[in-house]
This record gives C-alpha cells, sequence and structure tokens, in this order.
C-alpha cells in the first residue's frame, strides 16, 4: 500500500516517502508484488494486444528513423558517387548501433532494471539510490540532468515529428507548402487532445498502423536486398571499422548521423510502465529490429545498385504506383513517433511526483489492467504549449533539427552512467567488470553527444535551455520539501505518546465528530495540534482519518474502511481506494459506518492543515525557496481532489520557514 498523500502545496504532516528511512528488504518485497501484479494484468489484458499497442507508441519514434538516417549518413560521408566501401561501412554502423544501445542497453539490460513496473532515468536513480542505502547528491543530480533533458526531448519530437510529416506530403502535393504550419499545429493540437482518452485507446489506433509500417520497412527492404545480397557482409563490425579508419576526416559527423537510428531509445525505458517488460521486448525481437534491419540492408543494396537514388534513398524504394501510399504511410507514422516521447513524458512525470522532485498534480489512470498507464492533464497542456512555441519559431523540421539530439543524446549517457552505479551498488558486478561492461556503450554514446553539441549554437541551446529551466524547477522543489520535512519532524508527535498526554487533559470536550485528514495514521495531525492550541477544544469523538491508495484497480468493500479505536475520543479510520478510483471521502464514509464508525453528519467537520513556506535565504538560495514558494502557491485545493462537504471544511494554517 501507499499513503496517499495531501495533494501539492498541502504538505503532509510527516514525509511520505523518507529516503533515509526505507527498507530495501520491504522495497524488494513491494517489488516482487509488484511484478505479479503486471503478470496478472498482462494475462487480463492480453500480451498480443499489449505488444500491438507497443508498436504504436514505443516504437513509433525510432521506428521512422530509416526515412533519414542512411541517408543523412550517406550524406555526411561528402562522397559524390557512394561505392561499397561507404555503404557497406554506414550499414555496419547502423546495424551494430541498434544491436549495441537499443537491444543491449536497454532491451537485454535496462528493461529489467524497473522501479514496481516503472522505467526512466529516475526509476533507475531510485534503484541505485536505495541499493546504497544513503542519499547521494551528485547521484541525485545525474538523475534531475536526465529527467530535464528527456523533458527537453519531449517537446521536440513532437515538433520535429509532425513538421517533417506534413512537409513530406509535398512529394504528392506540391501546393502544401503555404499551409505546412497550419496543418502541423492543427494536428498537433489533435494529437495531445485524444491523450486524455488513455495509452489504450491511443495504442489500438496507432498501434495497428505502425504494424503496417513496420512490415513494409520489411517488404521494401527484402525486394532490395535480394537484388545485391553482398550488403549482407554489413552485419561483420569490420566494415564500420575500416570506415571510421580510412575516413577519419568525417568519421565525428557521419557518427552523429548514425545516431539518428537510434532517437526514441530513451522512450523505449521510459513507457515502461505503459506496457511491461514482455511485450516490449516481443515487439522489438518479432517485428522492430528485423524490419529496421532489412530496411537499411535495401536501401545499401539499392544505392550500390543505382547510386543516382542515394539522394532519397527511403522513397526511392518505393515503385512509383506505391509511392503516395509510401508517403502517406510514412506521414501517419512520423505524427505517431512524437507518442513515445508524450507517453514517456507521462511516466517521468510521476516518478518526479512520487520522489519529491514535483509537486503532486492529478493523476489520472487511463486502464484498469495497467497502473502505468496514466494521464497527467497539466503535463499534457504544457507540453503542447511548448511544442507549438519550437513549430512557430523554428517553422521548419531542418531548423529544427539542429535542436535535435542533444537532448537524447544527454539523456542517454546519464543514464547509463546510472546503470553502472546500478551494476555496482546492487552488488551484480565488481567494478571493473562493470566497467568493461559499460565502457563500450559509453564510448560510443559520448561520441554521438559531443557530435550532436556542434549543433549548439544553431538551435541545439532549445534542449539545454528547457532543461536548464526544468532542473532549476525539479531541484527548487526537492530542496524546499526537504527543508519543510525536516522542519516538521522535530515538533513530530506520535498517535500513541498523544492519546497518552490527553487522558488527563483540561482541554474542553464539545459535542460532534471532527475529521483530521492525515497523510500518515501514526503521526498526530498538524491541524489538531493547532485546534488544541488556539481552540482549547477536543470533540467527543476525534477520528484521525488517512486516505491510502492500493496497488489494484478497485478496493473492495470489505477493504474499504477500517476502524480502529485508539482510546479516550480518538479513533483511527483509513479509508482505502484504488489506483483507478478518484479517492471521494464523503461517499466511503458509508463503509466507515458499516465498520462501525457512529456519527452525525450534521454535527461533523473536516479539519485541514496547510503549510506555507517562507523564504528566509539569500542570494541563490533565496531564488530557490521563492520558486518553491511560488509551486507551492499553485496547488489543488484537497476539498476538491478529496471530494470533502464544502460547507464542512475548516483549513487551519501555519507557515514553516525554508
Amino acid at each position: 500500500m501507499i499513503h496517499d498523500p495531501i495533494p501539492r502545496g498541502v504538505q503532509p504532516d510527516l514525509p511520505l516517502f523518507d529516503e533515509e528511512a526505507l527498507d530495501i528488504a520491504d522495497y524488494l518485497k513491494s517489488e516482487v508484488a509488484e511484478d505479479d501484479i503486471h503478470s496478472d494484468e498482462s494475462h487480463k489484458h492480453g500480451v498480443a494486444a499489449l505488444t500491438l499497442g507497443a508498436l504504436g507508441v514505443v516504437y513509433g519514434d525510432i521506428g521512422t528513423s530509416p526515412i533519414y538516417a542512411f541517408r543523412e549518413s550517406l550524406r555526411a560521408t561528402g562522397a559524390a558517387v557512394p561505392g561499397a566501401a561507404e555503404v557497406l561501412g554506414i550499414l555496419s554502423l547502423l546495424i551494430w548501433t541498434l544491436f549495441l544501445i537499443v537491444t543491449v542497453k536497454y532491451v537485454f539490460f535496462l528493461l529489467r532494471a524497473d522501479n514496481r513496473g516503472e522505467g526512466g532515468i529516475l526509476a533507475l536513480y531510485t534503484l541505485v539510490r536505495l541499493a546504497a542505502g544513503r542519499r547521494s547528491i551528485p547521484v541525485l543530480l545525474l538523475a534531475l540532468s536526465g529527467a530535464a533533458l528527456f523533458a527537453g526531448d519531449a517537446a521536440i519530437t513532437p515538433a520535429i515529428s509532425v513538421l517533417s510529416a506534413v512537409e513530406g506530403s509535398e512529394l504528392i502535393l506540391p501546393g502544401m507548402t503555404e499551409y505546412v504550419l497550419p496543418v502541423t499545429i492543427a494536428i498537433l493540437v489533435a494529437l495531445f487532445a485524444v491523450q486524455r482518452s488513455g495509452t489504450a485507446r491511443v495504442s489500438m489506433l496507432f498501434g495497428p498502423i505502425c504494424a503496417v509500417w513496420f512490415l513494409v520497412l520489411a517488404w521494401l527492404g527484402l525486394v532490395h536486398v535480394l537484388d545485391a545480397p553482398e550488403v549482407l557482409r554489413a552485419f561483420s563490425p569490420y566494415w564500420g571499422v575500416e570506415f571510421l579508419i580510412e575516413h577519419p576526416g568525417v568519421a565525428f559527423v557521419v557518427l552523429g548521423a548514425v545516431f539518428l537510428a537510434v532517437t526514441g531509445g530513451e522512450a523505449l525505458y521510459a513507457d515502461l510502465g505503459h506496457f511491461g517488460r514482455r511485450p516490449i521486448m516481443m515487439a522489438w525481437f518479432a517485428l522492430v529490429l528485423p524490419a529496421l534491419v532489412l530496411n537499411y540492408l535495401g536501401q545499401g543494396a539499392m544505392v550500390l545498385s543505382a547510386p543516382e537514388r542515394a539522394e532519397d534513398s527511403f522513397f526511392a524504394m518505393a515503385p512509383e504506383a506505391g509511392l503516395p501510399f509510401l508517403v502517406l504511410l510514412a506521414t501517419a507514422a512520423t505524427v505517431i513517433a512524437s507518442q513515445a516521447v508524450i507517453t514517456g513524458a507521462f511516466s517521468m512525470a510521476r516518478g518526479a511526483i512520487q520522489l519529491g522532485f514535483l509537486p503532486r498534480l492529478r493523476i489520472l489512470h487511463t486502464a484498469e489492467g495497467q497502473s502505468g498507464q496514466i494521464y497527467i492533464g497539466a503535463v499534457n497542456w504544457l507540453l503542447l504549449c511548448g511544442v507549438l512555441w519550437l513549430v512557430m519559431s523554428f517553422g521548419s523540421s531542418t531548423a529544427l533539427a539542429s535542436a535535435y539530439g542533444i537532448a537524447v543524446t544527454g539523456t542517454m549517457v546519464l543514464t547509463t552512467l546510472l546503470g553502472a552505479l546500478y551494476l555496482v551498488r546492487t552488488g551484480r558486478l565488481r567494478a571493473p567488470m562493470a566497467a568493461l561492461v559499460v565502457l563500450p556503450v559509453l564510448a560510443v554514446e559520448l561520441v554521438f553527444l559531443a557530435s550532436n553539441m556542434m549543433k549548439l549554437g544553431d538551435g541545439g541551446y532549445v534542449p539545454v535551455v528547457a532543461a536548464t529551466v526544468i532542473g532549476f524547477i525539479m531541484w527548487a522543489w526537492w530542496r524546499g520539501t526537504q527543508a519543510v520535512r525536516a522542519r516538521v519532524a522535530k515538533l513530530a508527535i506520535s498517535v500513541s505518546s498523544f492519546v497518552r498526554m490527553m487522558r488527563g487533559s483540561s482541554v474542553n470536550v464539545i459535542p460532534g465528530t471532527a475529521f483530521f485528514l492525515t497523510g500518515d495514521p501514526e503521526v498526530v495531525p498538524s491541524a489538531l495540534l493547532h485546534n488544541i492550541k488556539h481552540n482549547r477544544v477536543l470533540h467527543e469523538q476525534t477520528v484521525l482519518l488517512t486516505v491510502e491508495t492500493l496497488r489494484v484497480p478497485y478496493a473492495t468493500a470489505e477493504e474499504r474502511a477500517t476502524v480502529e479505536p485508539l482510546g479516550g475520543c480518538f479513533i483511527r479510520v483509513i479509508l482505502r481506494f484504488g489506483f483507478m478510483e478518484t479517492p471521494n471521502v464523503s461517499k466511503a464514509m458509508a463503509h466507515a459506518r458499516t465498520a462501525g464508525l457512529k456519527f452525525d453528519v450534521m454535527a461533523s467537520t473536516f479539519f485541514l492543515g496547510r503549510r506555507r513556506a517562507v523564504a528566509t535565504g539569500q542570494g541563490l538560495e533565496l531564488l530557490l525557496d521563492r520558486a518553491y514558494v511560488a509551486l507551492s502557491r499553485i496547488a489543488a485545493d484537497p476539498t476538491d481532489f478529496y471530494h470533502l462537504p464544502r460547507d464542512r471544511v475548516v483549513e487551519l494554517g501555519e507557515r514553516v520557514a525554508i
């Protein structure tokens, strides 16, 4: 079970996620339980359906790379007429980049490093943190930087994907030029508008389209490979290594273009919670990887046979009669490509909220069978605003291309570093062996990052600036939350001690029932302490009310409410809701009655405690404090969040200096 805290801005009486006190054994037990839940859910929904959905959501981005990755890599060689050395060298680099980064790093390794079914760099940070048994600021900064860079990528990918798709339609509709921006904006608004319907429904639409796309990729590649089967020699890494040695002047630029083949790899890991490990792995090995490799080989075979087609090697693969269909299918697939980072952004935001890096946001669970399939409205619409700004500012996919890559490669490098720490600190590998395993991947990614950093002045600054702003916000919230928790923990009083102290108290007892909401059932709510201090009264029935979220879609009637007398006028009530349910306290009170709680609705009052942070630092600390205060003030109303009767709610506030 997870205690469901009061919404963002309304700080709980004690930290609900105390990193210093977290026990690794308890965590592993809960992790096993979560795996069991995901297993049951997969059977319930069908692995086949989830695999099909993963094609559209997880692999949409990486699946569109054949449109431009081979072409751009070949252009980077500078060869007027590409020969066998250039073609086989590029193909070898593309294939082994897919094997090394996507297959080995993400599919074989990182998909197994999940945090209760969730993936992404923040999930990996949590595993490292738990294995270390203590907080490390450098490791924390790695995680925050990676999450912030991923957020920048989440804004750029939809912008460049949809822009390039609409621009590509000019191949069959030459008069589309003046309508590119309006059509792009309309598609983006529609794409973000359908997110609320949930990942499952979106994947039902996108999955079949992407399945057709990958089958077409494989068919086009196979047809041309049969014309020049010598391209199969590209499976040998010898050709890639020889190309880099023989072309030292352009090797660096070529590797930057080769990286385009693996964009979307980080989204693959971040989307783990939406589908689970098994469907993602099945989709990769059964269809995605074979289709990508076949298509790259087919493009290479065609260029060897007809070098003049190298300028647009992807669309040149199609027969003239089939070109309109391929353009339309590519347009649809490229639009779908942005879905991977959108759903990944939802997962990343939830992870940041759970770890205390962002204020609590309203999270809508969109599928009964998968707790990882979620929708966060605030993230969705803020992301749309950023995407639209990028589209209108840059105006074309060519201009945006310079901004693309830094965020992706940066996140990949940081994920690899955290992965190495995970291997060492969990004891899976000794440091020398871990270095031997990780260094080849890290070296390749560092070269990719360095190559993309050359674009910093041409638009590459955009994801860096975006990541800096988001990272500042996350650091400010984490720092402020820790300061508030530390101040509050010093004044915390356990419920058992408080009940004993109040037995001989001279505090006036008045009729009625008072409900005091608390995130921790073992600690006295601050609202209760303030009520006694200022009003000098206790109600004849004082209820300490905690809301819990279960790891099942719906709570049964039997487990909905627990009532426990604590002695004197004090009673503890715990209300439980499934992760698919909206916590409605008013309706759940009927179950509390059934469990033994006696109260008169007309003589009841709900007390909420609000803590308002006050900035007291200097210099940069003052700026961070003020950012935290500003984030706190945009908090959701807990009365609405818990569906409390508005005319029976009393809020007691306190100021906490940070």
